[in-house]
């Protein structure tokens, strides 16, 4: 049997109960403790390290605040969801305005051309963030493929105050990711970037030049 047969077989044999955190040295991937204050400024603090962009609103107001963030950045031609909350949400406070909406829960073949050539940009909810290294993640769906968050320029991700974790374990573990996920989850840190052999960066060759992060709190901030 080879190594990789053999690891394969431990875990599909592992008998001892819900996955939890290691102990010893690895304790480092949970425990930090963080208030929910903390959560959001070191996730914040991240996101933007890496040219994301955070624009804090209420889950009353976001609509006026996605309305404002589309025409300042000249998004006519919108793609979102249908059935979940937020893209309802999207949907009703856009339908008497100037932009597009343009629907995303179709095959990739119906919609190709749309999505390469004329779709300005993509929205789509999270399931939640990550404090510790300042990403959110999806679990896209029919009604949200995940094309809309990996080829339109500019990505518009919702993401709720008070989804957001410590750490990547906590949300394995909170979520329950071992006991199944969808085939495709996305974890998403910062706008698409790559670099030349010369260590140079540039936004936008493979996927969204800009991600901005719609972060909804329960009320207004003071």
């Amino acid at each position: 049997m080879s190594a990789r047969d053999n690891i394969l077989k431990r875990l599909r044999e592992r008998t001892d109960g819900p996955l939890t955190a290691p102990d010893s040295d690895f304790a480092v991937v949970t425990g930090r403790g963080w208030s929910a204050q903390e959560r959001l400024e070191r996730f914040e603090r991240w996101i933007s390290s890496v040219h994301g962009e955070v624009i804090h609103t209420s889950r009353g107001n976001w609509t006026v605040d996605l309305a404002k963030l589309l025409k300042a950045k000249g998004v006519r031609r919108l793609a979102l969801g249908r059935e979940h909350p937020v893209a309802a949400e999207a949907r009703a406070a856009l339908a008497e305005g100037e932009v597009t909406l343009i629907d995303a829960d179709r095959d990739v073949e119906e919609w190709q051309q749309e999505q390469f050539a004329s779709t300005d940009a993509g929205l789509t909810s999270t399931r939640g963030g990550i404090a510790e290294t300042g990403s959110l993640w999806l679990w896209p769906t029919p009604d949200e493929p995940r094309l809309i968050s990996l080829v339109p320029p500019i990505h518009i991700a919702v993401l709720d105050a008070d989804t957001l974790e410590d750490t990547f374990f906590d949300v394995i573990e909170a979520h329950g990711w071992a006991g199944g996920m969808p085939t495709n989850a996305l974890l998403i840190s910062g706008p698409s970037k790559t670099a030349d052999i010369e260590q140079t960066l540039a936004y936008g060759v493979h996927g969204p030049r800009e991600l901005i992060v719609l972060v909804r709190h329960a009320e207004e901030r003071p």
